[in-house]
């Protein structure tokens, strides 16, 4: 069987540990970036997604670096542009659901940014490691909107430091790896 061919904006994605701290992102780049979430699927066109921002040096950037974990802190700083990731998933503080699909629909947004910034010659780093809590206090993030994840984006460095690639799980298992007995057919 032949191997599936692939996208080179898929084929080719990493996730660098460490961002050329001299790279900025122009207002343009930055357009692009959101205009490739904003065409991402969603259930019925709900888009329960947005993002917060920043890039390094302007005003809010600060704000993001404060509330990364010491893990992040190390590599997460340099990179051009620090987002924060938000699934709408009630309507406000009522518990009236506004989307039950809100958190797979803003992965989808991610993915499409992320696929965009690799075609641009650009990278991104999603990750985890934040006060959640303290975040959210910190931007004011309006009822029925929760923080999921943050996002860097910039210039990986191109002396040896993006991580070998992963092995990945193979396709027959990721056909049957919900399977109680797969038999891998």
């Amino acid at each position: 069987m032949n191997a599936p061919r692939l996208t080179a904006a898929l084929q080719g994605r990493s996730s660098p540990l460490r961002f050329d701290p001299d790279h900025r992102l122009s207002g343009s780049d930055i357009e692009t970036l959101l205009e490739a979430a904003r065409w991402a699927p969603s259930a019925g066109n709900s888009q329960p997604w947005a993002f917060h921002l920043r890039r390094r040096g302007e005003d809010g950037h600060e704000q993001l670096v404060e509330h990364l974990a010491p893990s992040s802190r190390r590599w997460a700083p340099a990179a051009s542009a620090l987002v924060v990731n938000l699934a709408r998933r009630e309507v406000d503080d009522s518990g009236f659901l506004y989307s039950e699909f809100a958190d797979y629909d803003l992965g989808q947004a991610v993915a499409h940014m992320t696929v965009q910034a690799h075609a641009m010659g650009l990278a991104c780093r999603q990750f985890r490691a934040f006060d959640l809590e303290g975040l959210t206090g910190r931007l004011g993030v309006t009822p029925g909107w929760h923080i999921l994840t943050m996002t860097a984006i910039g210039v990986p460095l191109p002396d040896g430091t993006t991580p070998p690639v992963r092995e990945r799980r193979s396709i027959a298992d990721l056909r049957t790896a919900f399977l109680a007995n797969a038999s891998g057919g």
